[in-house]
């Protein structure tokens, strides 16, 4: 298939009420999980590491700390019917596209500054 009929038949399955956010944006992501016959709301609030890829398969990586200091990043699909809603919580001002030298941070050095918009 060729690259304008793939873009044509994705067209319609792309989010339209995705917030303008980028890597070191502090989000909070609302995805339907499954869990047997029931499905709940989970929420995810971390800093955005990443966004790549483009168009119907674009994704982003977002870090949050869990309990004990330990690290949890989880990869989200941009335009899956999973995600309920992307709220952008902070911005940060920072100089590169892929913060994974975040992974490597702990603490006080691991923050971001804030964005005045």
């Amino acid at each position: 298939m060729s690259q304008q009929l793939m873009a044509e038949l994705a067209a319609p399955q792309l989010r339209t009420d995705v917030p303008d956010f980028g890597a070191g944006d502090t989000v909070r992501v609302h995805a339907r999980v499954v869990e047997g016959t029931r499905e709940r709301t989970q929420v995810f609030e971390g800093v955005v590491l990443s966004r790549r890829g483009g168009g119907i398969q674009e994704n982003f990586t977002v870090r949050r700390i869990a309990a004990h200091n330990i690290g949890v990043e989880r990869r989200f699909l941009l335009n899956s019917p999973r995600l309920e809603r992307i709220e952008v919580m902070r911005r940060a001002k920072v100089r590169r596209a892929k913060l994974y030298y975040l992974r490597n941070l702990r603490g006080k050095a691991a923050r971001l500054k804030e964005r005045r918009v």
